[in-house]
């Protein structure tokens, strides 16, 4: 099993290979996940603070399924920059993609701390590919439909432009 550190270095190769921008610094204050904030469209992560680092698939997700035009205006609490719902499927979709492009477990993503609750039957759905948020990636032109040969899981654009 890796440890963290070889873990984050993996995230952190993923985020400059598709080019989603991050920082590794160090957080003060409160954040909406301990160790993470969005900051103008850059994931900002405290390896000293950071509670899972699955947490970091998500939070990229949200910056990912952004429009380009849209990304740079990304804030701390993603609500307030407005993504809703539908926003919240995407990026959990696409974390679920990332998660299966790095070959990492799914209990990597869907931690028993996360998702209110809801872990256990996200990965079980999943896994089982019943999972949701795929179709507005594929609305987004980020994949092809899930039913289709290289479909959803499999990524043509991990960024929506």
């Amino acid at each position: 099993m890796p440890t963290q550190t070889e873990q984050l270095t993996q995230l952190t190769a993923f985020f400059q290979q598709i080019e989603l921008p991050y920082q590794l610094t160090s957080l003060s204050g409160t954040s909406f996940l301990p160790g993470l904030r969005i900051q103008n469209g850059c994931l900002l992560i405290d390896p000293d603070k950071l509670s899972y680092l699955g947490d970091c698939l998500h939070e990229a997700g949200h910056i990912a399924v952004t429009t380009s035009a849209k990304r740079a205006e990304l804030q701390a609490d993603v609500r307030q920059s407005g993504h809703g719902p539908a926003e919240e499927m995407a990026a959990i979709a696409w974390s679920w993609a990332a998660l299966q492009y790095l070959k990492l477990p799914p209990e990597f993503l869907f931690h028993s701390d996360g998702y209110k609750g809801g872990s256990d039957a996200y990965i079980a759905a999943f896994t089982t590919g019943k999972g949701f948020g795929h179709p507005l990636l594929s609305w987004y032109g980020m994949c092809e439909t899930a039913d289709t040969t290289n479909g959803y899981p499999q990524m043509k654009l991990w960024l929506r432009p």
